[in-house]
C-alpha cells in the first residue's frame, strides 16, 4: 500500500508551500506504467521496438529516465491530495517542484498562494459625483465635417495645378547616388497632398506641378528612418503627375441624406440633433466609466492589504495576452511591436504592472464589500443573462457558456456589477 504524507509549512503570508510524498507501491506501479510507455519507442541493439526488457532499458538509458514520466503519472493525484489535505484555496495557479526523486519515493512541492486578508477602513460617505455631460456647438460642428468627409467624391481637375488637399496621381521612383532604391517606386499612387504619407519635403515639392510634368525632387530622409541604408541619406524623387484629382463637397440636399441612409434624418437640423444624441451618449459612456474608476480608486485609498506579487503576475500576464490580442488583429506580432517601439517583454510587462497591481486590488476589495452587502445573484437571474449574452454574440448558449467560463463566471459578473452600483448609491 502507498504511502503519502502532506506537509504544510507557510513560507510567507498568504504563500504556503504544500509537500506531498509519495512511495511504496504506488510509487513502484508509477515507474512501472512510466517504463511501459517509453518502452514503446525504445531503441536498443538487439531488440524489436516495444522489447526491449525492463533491466536493458535502465542499463541503457539509466533509472532516472523514468522518474519524470512517473511524476507526470501521479501528478494530478499527488495535486488533489495537497488541496484536500491542505484545504487551503488557491487564488492563483499553483507553481510545482520536485522536492526530491529517488526509486523508493518522490516528494512533490506545491506553492499555493491564496486570498490574503483585507480591511477596508471605509466605502462609504465619499461625496463622489459624476461628472455632468455637455455636447458643445464645435462638436457638433467637427462631427458634421467628418461626415461630409466620408462623402465627399473625387473628381478630376483639368485645369490649374497641385494644390494642398488634391490628389495628385503620380509615377516615383527613388535614387540614392544614382541608384534606385528597393522600396522607392510606384506607379499611379494617389497622393493625398497634406497627409504626410511620405517623408518631409515630398509633397511640398509637387505642389505646383501640372498634369504630364516630370520634376526631380531633392530630398533627406529623416534620422529615425526605419531603412538603415536611408536614414540621414540625401536623394532623389523622379516624380511625374499623371492625373489631378479635388474633392467635390456633397450638398446638403435629398440625394446625400438618402445616401446616409438614417432613419429620420431628412434635413441638416436633424442630422446635428442625431450627432448631439450620439456624442451625448458617448460622453455619457465615457463619464460613467470614468465616475467608477474614481469610486474605486477612492475606495482603494481605504484598503489595508498585502498582496502578493503572484497574484498581481498572474494578472500582468493576462494583460499581456490581452494586449497580444489587441495588436495581432491589426497585423502586428509583439515582435514587432518591440522592434517598432524599441522596447522589450520585460518593458511592457513593467508598465502594465501598475494597471495589473490596481486590478487584484478592485477585485480583492469588490469581493469584501459584496460579502459585507450580502449580494447575491439568483441562479434564473444568471441563466437570463447568459441567454442575452449569448443572443447578443450569437452563439449558442452552452457554446458561450463554455467560452465565458460556465454560469459562476455569470453569476460573479453579476455580483461585482451589483456591488458597484451599490457603491455608487453609497457614495453619492
Amino acid at each position: 500500500m502507498a504511502k503519502e504524507k502532506e506537509e504544510k509549512k507557510e513560507t510567507k503570508k498568504n504563500v504556503h508551500e504544500v509537500v506531498i510524498k509519495i512511495e511504496g507501491e504506488e510509487w513502484k506501479e508509477a515507474l512501472d506504467k512510466a517504463f511501459k510507455e517509453k518502452q514503446k519507442e525504445a531503441k536498443v541493439d538487439g531488440f524489436r521496438k516495444g522489447k526491449v526488457p525492463r533491466d536493458i532499458y535502465e542499463k541503457n538509458y539509466g533509472k532516472e529516465a523514468l522518474y519524470l514520466p512517473a511524476a507526470d503519472i501521479l501528478l494530478q493525484k499527488a495535486y488533489e491530495r495537497a488541496m484536500e489535505e491542505s484545504k487551503l484555496i488557491p487564488v492563483v495557479q499553483p507553481e510545482i517542484d520536485l522536492k526530491s526523486v529517488d526509486d523508493e519515493k518522490i516528494e512533490y512541492v506545491f506553492k499555493i498562494v491564496t486570498k490574503p486578508e483585507l480591511k477596508i477602513k471605509k466605502y462609504k460617505g465619499l461625496n463622489i459625483k459624476p461628472e455632468s455631460v455637455e455636447v458643445t456647438k464645435e462638436e457638433i460642428e467637427h462631427e458634421l465635417s467628418h461626415i461630409l468627409e466620408r462623402y465627399t467624391e473625387l473628381v478630376s481637375k483639368e485645369e490649374g495645378c497641385v494644390e494642398d488637399g488634391n490628389v495628385a496621381v503620380i509615377d516615383f521612383e527613388g535614387f540614392k547616388d544614382g541608384v534606385a532604391f528597393e522600396g522607392g517606386k510606384g506607379e499611379n499612387y494617389q497622393l493625398e497632398i497634406g497627409s504626410h504619407t511620405f517623408i518631409p519635403g515630398f509633397e511640398e515639392q509637387v505642389i505646383g506641378m501640372k498634369v504630364g510634368e516630370e520634376k526631380d525632387l531633392p530630398l533627406t530622409f529623416p534620422e529615425d528612418y526605419g531603412v538603415e541604408d536611408l536614414k540621414g541619406a540625401e536623394v532623389i524623387f523622379k516624380v511625374k503627375v499623371n492625373e489631378m484629382k479635388e474633392k467635390q463637397v456633397r450638398e446638403l440636399d435629398e440625394e446625400f441624406f438618402e445616401d446616409l441612409g438614417m432613419e429620420g434624418v431628412d434635413s441638416k437640423e436633424k442630422l446635428e440633433e442625431e450627432i448631439e444624441k450620439n456624442i451625448k451618449a458617448e460622453k455619457e459612456v465615457d463619464a460613467e466609466n470614468k465616475y467608477v474608476d474614481t469610486i474605486l480608486e477612492e475606495v482603494g485609498k481605504q484598503v489595508e492589504v498585502d498582496i502578493p506579487e503572484e497574484m498581481v503576475n498572474e494578472e500582468v500576464d493576462r494583460l499581456m495576452k490581452r494586449f497580444e490580442e489587441h495588436i495581432r488583429m491589426q497585423g502586428i506580432s509583439l515582435e514587432v511591436y518591440y522592434q517598432f517601439t524599441r522596447s522589450s517583454e520585460e518593458d511592457l510587462r513593467s508598465q502594465m504592472e501598475k494597471e495589473a497591481y490596481s486590478n487584484v486590488l478592485y477585485r480583492l476589495m469588490l469581493e469584501e464589500i459584496m460579502k459585507m452587502e450580502k449580494v447575491e445573484v439568483k441562479d434564473e437571474d444568471a441563466e437570463k443573462e447568459a441567454s442575452l449574452l449569448a443572443e447578443k454574440y450569437q452563439m449558442e448558449k452552452e457554446e458561450f457558456l463554455k467560452q465565458f467560463g460556465g454560469i459562476d463566471m455569470i453569476k460573479y459578473d453579476l455580483e461585482m456589477r451589483k456591488t458597484i452600483d451599490l457603491l455608487k448609491e453609497f457614495n453619492k
